[in-house]
Order: structure tokens, then sequence, then C-alpha cells
């Protein structure tokens, strides 16, 4: 190869090293400009997120204060330091405020939890969380919570549109009587059903029975085969409250439907083998002038 060839070679390799080194000092340049752009674009971010944070602590700490929440004074303030290439969330978390909710949340796993509020146990509750029957407290459910009263049947006619049903009216003690619907056709004839003393239960929700709203129940002994209305005691006057002994009447103007009270005193009503009407073994009874009977019916349920 000549000697002119060979210094073409070099200078070409001269200037493509000028060249190359005049590229990396452009690209550091470049790179040390988008670097401090980013920091300043970051420490911007983190005095904006640093003052939303300031100001969201001082409410969170007055409303604490408000409603009763002890403040526990830092012997420092949190560090908020963070390097310039942390992300947005990073900063916000390492600003939080030190607030009794965060201290609860940072407690350590060994320590023991904070002590949780005790419930108080409702009034009238025992220690065991159940009151004593007839206690008077409306949360136990006896025959306490139901009306049930000395009532006259002063007319019944059968029902328009229900064979098996007789429609009444019944004096309990108000001054206008009461209607009445009654499934009781196939076991009371008509002419036992008119001018009759019954026990009424008087505080079940009304209820339409084929049209016709009902408004009380008329209490029977039920067997398989034979209904029966029950007796009031001789004396006994349209409107005087039916009791139990030992079961305090707290009865309300009209039962829970939802509830469903009845339906859970009900499996204790029945007549003893004495043919008196009991709950839980206790007699009903109209104060001072005896118990309520049914006419035949021994230990049976009573609906």
């Amino acid at each position: 190869m000549s000697s002119n060839a060979t210094a073409q070679l070099e200078c070409r390799a001269k200037q493509a090293e000028d060249t190359i080194a005049w590229l990396k000092e452009q690209m550091s340049s470049l790179q040390n400009a988008a670097q401090s752009a980013e920091l300043q674009r970051l420490q911007e971010e983190n005095k904006q997120l640093q003052a939303e944070v300031n100001h969201w602590t001082d409410a969170l700490n007055k409303a604490e204060t408000k409603n009763g929440v002890k403040q526990v004074p830092m012997s420092g303030k949190p560090s908020t330091a963070v390097t310039p290439k942390a992300p947005a969330a990073t900063l916000a978390a390492a600003a939080q405020p030190t607030t009794t909710a965060a201290l609860a949340a940072a407690q350590p796993a060994g320590d023991a939890p904070a002590k949780k509020k005790e419930k108080k146990p409702k009034a009238g509750k025992s220690e065991g969380g159940k009151a004593a029957a007839g206690g008077g407290d409306e949360e136990t459910v006896d025959i306490g919570l139901l009306d049930l009263r000395v009532g006259r049947i002063l007319s019944a006619e059968k029902h328009p549109d229900a064979d098996a049903l007789y429609v009444e009216q019944v004096d309990v003690g108000e001054p206008t009587p009461r209607t009445v619907v009654s499934g009781l056709v196939r076991f009371v004839p008509l002419e036992q059903m008119q001018n009759r003393t019954a026990v009424l239960l008087c505080n079940l929700k009304p209820a339409k029975m084929r049209g016709v709203l009902s408004q009380a129940m008329v209490m029977c002994a039920s067997s398989p085969d034979k209904v029966e209305i029950l007796d009031p005691p001789q004396g006994a006057q349209p409107g005087e409250a039916v009791t139990c002994p030992g079961f305090v009447s707290r009865c309300g103007a009209q039962l829970n439907p939802k509830k469903k009270i009845f339906e859970q005193v009900a499996p204790d009503l029945k007549t003893d083998g004495e043919r008196r009407a009991t709950y839980r073994g206790v007699a009903w009874e109209v104060a001072g002038k005896g118990a309520v009977t049914s006419p035949s019916l021994a230990n049976v349920n009573i609906k």
C-alpha cells in the first residue's frame, strides 16, 4: 500500500474518533439537562404534596380533637426526605402525618392491641343475656306481649265469599265493636256464635280475609277433630284483661309481624287436665273473676 493511501486512512480514523468524542459530549450534556429538569419537576411536585399533606393533617387533627380523640405528641416531625427519583406515590407516603390512627397502624406486631370499647348490656337484660320470664323487658318474648281481652260476640254471620268463615261484630271494651273473621263454620253452629263471651287477641296486625278486614282473633282450644271457643270466667265483662300470673303484661297497640311474636308464644298455649287455658303451665285468669276454660277439651293446643 502506498504511503499516500495510508495517510488518508489515518486522517479518516482521526476524524471518526473526533466525531465519536463530540457525540459523547453531546449525549452527556443532554442527559445532565434531562436529569436537572426531572429533579426540578420532582422537587416542585414534592412541595405541592407536602403543602397538601400539611393541609389535611391540620384538618384531621382538628376533627379528631373535636370528636374527643386524644392527640399523641411526637418527639419530632416525621421525615419527608426522599430521593429525587422517587415516584410521586412514594413522596406522598413519606409525607403522611402522624395521627392516632397512623400510630395504631404502625404499632409493632408484638405490642398488645388497643382495647375495644365494651358494649353495655341492654337495660333489663341479665348477665346471661336473657331476661327472666315475666320480668317486664320487651325483648323477652312471652304471653305478656299479647293483648288478651274478654269480648262479647254481639252478632255473627257467614262470610259472603267464604263458606268456612264467620264475620262477627265483637265488643272488646272500646267505643265501637271490632270486626273479626273466624274460620269456625265447621265447628261452631251459627246460633252458638250469637251474643256470647269469648277471649280475643286484640293486638295482631289487622288482616284482610277474603276481602273483609279482621281486627282481632277469637282464641279457641283445638284438637284435630274439634274446636271450642274459650270461655271467660262468669261475671267477666268486655274489655277486661286476661292475664297470666308471673308474666308482666306489657302489650303494645300492635305486634310487629316481622318478629313473629305470636308464633313464638303459641306453642306454649295449651289447656291443662282441668281444661284451663294455660301458658307454660300457668293458668290464664281475669282478675278477681277466675280462670279461662274450654267447655270440654283438655290437654290440647290453643289457637
